[in-house]
């Protein structure tokens, strides 16, 4: 699998966000979505990945830096065709080796307190993260946990 920098333009990236989104939808209100669109991830102070098996797209995910020493996990997100094949965990050791190279001390992600994403807080507390208060611009929500991993 190779893992690159996505610039967010082309048409499976569109429709796997989208995917994301709709799916976002269906297990979460509306208030509670944290998700971002295209022309969200589309700022200076974000780094897209896209991980892709030949020329299929197996999934994505972004990192957000907050300030200089903390960033956010965004738009972590595999493929359904791509599933229990290892491309999330390939991305976050990715993600992480960055983040850590980059020179910041903490990495948060904010995620879903439903049934749905408990393979995601999983893989999350897999590789250190722990549960914590809301950061940054977010506020206490039963839909949402946060999770937080020093680097």
């Amino acid at each position: 699998m190779e893992i690159k920098i996505d610039d967010l333009t082309g048409k499976e990236i569109a429709v796997l966000l989208e995917e994301h989104l709709q799916d976002m939808a269906v297990h979460s209100p509306p208030e509670s979505i944290h998700a971002l669109d295209l022309d969200r991830l589309r700022k200076p102070e974000i780094t897209f990945w896209s991980v892709w098996q030949g020329s299929g797209l197996a999934g994505c995910g972004a990192l957000k830096e907050l300030d200089v020493y903390h960033a956010e996990l965004k738009s972590m997100r595999t493929n359904p065709a791509y599933r229990g094949k290892g491309v999330a965990k390939l991305l976050l050791e990715h993600i992480l080796e960055e983040a850590k190279r980059r020179g910041y001390k903490r990495v948060s992600l904010e995620t879903g307190t439903m049934e749905a994403f408990e393979p995601a807080r999983n893989l999350y507390a897999s590789f250190g993260f722990r549960y914590c208060e809301p950061f940054s611009d977010y506020k206490e929500d039963p839909n949402s946990v946060f999770m937080s991993k020093e680097i």
